[in-house]
């Protein structure tokens, strides 16, 4: 857009369109806009909702005015925000019909983009969607949108340059650590990272405090991932001793599972709409990637919590709903979507649409057989790995003892103190780091739990 005659002298065509797509808040049109601005060329914004009319033909009118404006401005950009509004795919039973007020747009967007003068200067659109997968072909075409870009959730390096950029508004204290807060938020978008600057300067406001300091970081990603703290919510003795223990189960086997991430903290104080307690896990490094033991780690680590119910309470509650229900979630993938059982073996049994949404899984293609098959093994599968972490949480039963004694009188303690009551217990018990390998039938943990009974 700067020098396009160092390109076109060449013989090159200037691409006419760039399709921004990425999870909700990630930046892409805070990233339209940074190219119009460093291309120093006029900007036209324009949302792809606001085509849409009750009355036919007013859409196509309004596409029509935008590129003929922006040709008067060129080199120019135009930018579609939400394009999907009006980018649909006309396959059948997808829109209503011909006369359609949505198709007509599309139709006069494509006629639009297709009938720029490429030798002149250039109008390019830049357009944003989180559903690409229901874009209509026609629009995706190369002559169209050249280009997709993916516009992703931000790694560790990323988090901490966002998070620098958000805070230069506001007053840091010295002790501020953003590599620790970076550390943190795996997993968040840009809008979470810039929500958690300004949680910590309103939470900082409100304690009267003259600068933001880590704690006030600390406690907006926690209210970021776990929700509000609920002071108001008062638990009986009886279940906080449930909940402590429910949390510490959760906590000892992720330390003590090879692929599980690391504690960070450990709580019992109620957040959120229902959680009573919670455990915040984060990973040493980004993963883009999950191998087959790290998924399973993961179905133990949720089990944990409901198993140290049962081996140190004698009795299970309904804390565990949403353990369980994710980590059938966990093995149902495992089976259907990534051909890591022999269940289906390399067969897809189901497809999932709306990737940046966290939409469900769809387009479920089997017979009744497989999905008994499919359930028997689900539910055999969480049994084997129940079976596995109740041994673990009998074998480490002293540092359980100790964890809870910690956490009901704090309420919160830090992974540090988890890690160092565990390593004083294995120490004390000569048991090796990183039991379970859930990849491993034959792991330390029936060695050790051996060894224990005839000691």
């Amino acid at each position: 857009l700067k020098n396009p005659e160092r390109y076109i002298r060449l013989g090159a065509k200037i691409p006419k369109g760039v399709l921004l797509v990425g999870p909700p808040g990630t930046g892409k049109t805070l990233l339209a806009k940074a190219v119009a601005g460093e291309a120093e060329v006029p900007f036209f914004s324009v949302s792809g909702s606001s085509f849409i009319e009750m009355f036919v033909g007013v859409g196509a009118s309004r596409v029509r005015d935008l590129f003929e404006n922006a040709k008067k401005e060129a080199p120019a950009i135009v930018f579609i925000d939400e394009i999907d509004a009006i980018g649909k795919s006309r396959a059948a039973g997808s829109m209503m019909g011909g006369n359609d007020e949505r198709e007509q747009t599309l139709n006069q967007l494509l006629a639009e983009m297709d009938g720029f003068d490429s030798d002149k200067a250039p109008v390019i659109v830049l357009a944003a969607t989180n559903r690409p997968e229901v874009l209509d072909a026609a629009l995706l075409r190369p002559g169209r949108f050249d280009r997709q870009v993916l516009v992703d959730k931000p790694d560790f390096k990323g988090r901490v340059d966002i998070l620098k950029v958000h805070s230069k508004e506001v007053k840091l204290s010295n002790d501020v650590n953003m590599d620790e807060i970076g550390r943190l938020t795996a997993g968040l978008a840009g809008a979470d990272l810039a929500n958690i600057i300004n949680e910590a300067a309103l939470l900082a406001g409100r304690s009267n405090k003259a600068k933001i300091d880590q704690q006030d970081l600390v406690e907006a990603v926690e209210r970021a991932i776990a929700g509000l703290e609920k002071k108001s919510r008062r638990i009986n003795p009886k279940e906080k001793k449930i909940v402590t223990y429910h949390e510490c189960g959760h906590a000892l086997i992720a330390e003590t599972t090879k692929g599980a991430d690391k504690v960070t903290k450990v709580s019992v104080i109620p957040r959120g709409i229902a959680a009573l307690g919670y455990t915040l896990n984060a990973p040493e490094e980004n993963k883009f990637l999950m191998q087959k033991h790290e998924l399973i780690a993961k179905v133990d680590v949720l089990l944990g919590g409901r198993a140290a119910e049962q081996v140190f309470i004698k009795e299970i509650s309904t804390g565990a709903s949403n353990d369980l229900e994710r980590a059938t979630d966990i093995i149902k993938a495992m089976v259907s979507m990534y051909g890591m059982t022999d269940v289906a073996g390399l067969m897809v049994l189901e497809k999932q649409r709306n990737v940046f949404l966290n939409g469900g899984q769809t387009l479920k293609d089997y017979s009744d057989d497989m999905a008994q098959k499919l359930d028997e093994f689900v539910k055999s599968f969480l049994n084997e790995r129940y079976e596995a972490v109740l041994a673990t949480l009998e074998l480490y039963r002293g540092a359980i003892e100790k964890m809870v004694e910690s956490l009901y009188e704090e309420e919160t303690i830090e992974g540090e103190k988890v890690r160092a009551i565990i390593k004083e217990f294995e120490e004390a018990n000569g048991l090796p780091t990183r039991l379970i390998d859930p990849e491993d039938e034959n792991s330390d943990i029936k060695k050790a739990k051996e060894n224990q009974i005839d000691g």
